[in-house]
């Protein structure tokens, strides 16, 4: 494969009016050449999810995060704000912290150098004799954060406008949710070996429901309800009204926030390059992903309940019944992206014509053709 080949194969299906559009070209999720333009021009400069807000409620709670090659600590500090720096010690570079947790400081596990909260060295064994040494001089290198909604967002880019400019449009639909109080009661980090659009295209259509998920959420899924309307900028977007199969899918009887169809309307948002939140009157769960590689895919994976559903003395019952769920539903998902992305790979692969359902895909074909070759997406965002 020329180096050049998914550039042009994606220009080509992009340009394709949406009534005879394809599915982006297999070479675009297997080639090397193709992910390396995505760490450069995507992951390098666009806000990435991390987590809830409220998961780093105390101070010194933190979680750890692989941006771009860049090894990041996000955390509360002792003021109560939440900052990211980086996670590589200015020792002698090695990570600093793993996983999630809290710390009073930030302790280097190779030479002990440790680290305030605030990212300022405050003490390095055995370095008095150094007269070039000042440990004043050294502070860990900030990375941009931002709190949207009660999502938490990095970014590598230091002039990217806010998230909140980018979301304005989303935060004005789904304001009647207050999405911003909902808790979250799990989150988890999984490897799967896919290409992350794969995964991120699998959440943004529901055309695959009945069947992927003909064991767990499959049967209640009534396509012919599904709106697919085509999406903005920075976010493509769907919704189902249904009476749900889970109590906490529809509003809480304490909540007086939604009214009429919106107590029983599900809202499926996918949110660029690649946030993923299943946002319902009752509860959400959300996928972040990054890519390992062309054929492994990051995931962070979490959900909660509303606040009325949290307040509500069956709470417990109801995170367990959901994360029951969920798991399964992961199984089913996994064994179908994985199966994709498998196939991806077969010489006499071909994308087929797009479903009326996929829309969304659509969208987010022509967002990465945008940020890939400079695609003009203008034409499709006659919407905004």
């Amino acid at each position: 494969m020329s180096p050049a080949q998914p550039f042009a194969e994606l220009l080509d299906a992009a340009g394709r009016p949406f009534e005879d559009a394809r599915a982006m070209p297999p070479s675009v999720y297997t080639s090397p050449e193709f992910l390396a333009r995505e760490l450069e021009t995507i992951f390098s400069k666009e806000w990435m999810c991390v987590g809830r807000a409220g998961s780093l409620a105390t101070p010194g709670d933190y979680l750890t995060y692989e941006l771009a090659g860049q090894p990041v600590i996000v955390l509360r500090d002792k003021e109560g704000q939440l900052r990211a720096f980086s996670n590589v010690c200015l020792h002698r570079m090695s990570t600093l912290l793993e996983g999630t947790g809290n710390r009073r400081a930030i302790v280097c596990p190779y030479h002990a150098w440790t680290y305030g909260l605030d990212g300022h060295l405050r003490g390095a064994p055995f370095m008095t004799e150094t007269t070039g040494f000042c440990k004043d001089d050294y502070a860990l290198p900030s990375i941009r954060c931002e709190e949207w909604l009660g999502w938490i967002y990095i970014t590598l880019d230091k002039n990217r406008p806010s998230v909140a400019s980018a979301l304005r449009p989303l935060e004005a639909m789904i304001a009647q949710y207050r999405m911003e109080d909902y808790v979250e009661c799990f989150r988890e980090t999984h490897i799967w070996d896919t290409n992350w659009k794969v995964l991120a295209e699998n959440f943004m259509e529901s055309y695959h429901l009945p069947v992927c998920h003909a064991e767990t959420v499959g049967g209640h899924s009534k396509l012919e309800e599904m709106e697919c309307p085509p999406g903005l900028a920075a976010f493509n977007y769907h919704w189902i009204t249904k009476e749900a199969s889970l109590p906490i899918g529809n509003a809480h009887p304490e909540n007086t926030r939604l009214e009429g169809r919106w107590r029983k309307t599900t809202a499926l948002l996918s949110l660029y390059p690649s946030h993923l939140i299943t946002l319902t009157p009752g509860y959400f769960w959300y996928l972040s992903l990054h890519p390992k590689g062309a054929g492994q895919v990051a995931m962070v994976f979490g959900g909660g309940l509303s606040p009325e559903f949290m307040a509500d003395p069956r709470a417990g019952e109801y995170v367990a019944t959901l994360k029951n769920l969920l798991d399964e539903v992961n199984v089913e998902d996994r064994g179908c992206t994985e199966k994709v992305f498998r196939g991806m790979n077969a010489g006499v692969a071909r994308a087929g014509h797009l479903s009326y359902l996929e829309r969304p895909i659509y969208d987010f074909m022509h967002y990465i053709a945008d940020r890939a070759t400079g695609f003009d997406r203008s034409f499709a965002l006659a919407a905004e």
